[in-house]
């Protein structure tokens, strides 16, 4: 078993997931909710985004196969989403948009199902991320690690919902930035991996 793998896994969908810049996202959904509430909301939305990431990842190679896109054009295109979500986290332009899906009043409607399991979660990024890391390797066992290591990542996640209110008054606007463009800056680099893998995969590149 090759550890570094399952550690490379764990650094992607940790920085697509961005459980730390969910935080302050989660408070601004559930204003005014009790510990309790939040917890309850927090715990449905893990729920709901592992398994839609879990099916995505078993099955996204499959239906690629039956509509004839190659899994390293797949993993191409997914390098290049993983970019453009890295430029998103510099810029804080997806800040600025999950703040906007958090608009309005949370007492009155559940965000569990919506925005925070989908499209929060399990986005795009991370959904094509699923599929990108069950390539990796063959084998029942490898994709049993790579969601292990995706279910570590939404255990993370639970944990900073459930002390959201006072992780967000410690780090501040300015703490959650920094972190946030961290972590932008790694998936800059691993989504250019990716691409470099699947042009390797393709044959364009020796």
């Amino acid at each position: 078993m090759d550890l570094s793998l399952y550690v490379t896994a764990f650094v992607t969908l940790f920085v697509v997931i961005d459980p730390v810049g969910l935080a302050p996202v989660f408070i601004a959904l559930t204003p005014g909710m009790s510990a309790a509430q939040r917890r309850r909301i927090g715990f449905r939305s893990l729920v709901i985004a592992g398994l839609l990431m879990m099916i995505f990842g078993f099955a996204g190679e499959s239906i690629l196969t039956t509509i004839g896109i190659s899994i390293s054009a797949f993993r191409i295109a997914g390098g290049l989403l993983l970019f453009l979500t890295a430029l998103d986290m510099l810029f804080e332009r997806r800040t600025e948009r999950r703040e906007n899906q958090g608009d309005g009043d949370p007492l009155h409607h559940d965000p569990s199902v919506f925005p925070l399991a989908m499209p929060l979660l399990a986005g795009p990024g991370a959904l094509a991320t699923m599929i990108l890391l069950m390539g990796e390797a063959p084998g029942i066992g490898h994709m049993v690690m790579v969601n292990l290591v995706m279910l570590a990542v939404l255990a993370i996640a639970m944990m900073l919902f459930v002390i959201a209110t006072p992780l967000a008054h410690a780090l501040g606007r300015t703490g959650v930035m920094v972190v946030t463009r961290l972590l932008g800056m790694l998936l800059a680099a691993l989504s250019v991996q990716f691409v470099i893998d699947g042009l390797k995969g393709s044959g364009l590149v020796p």
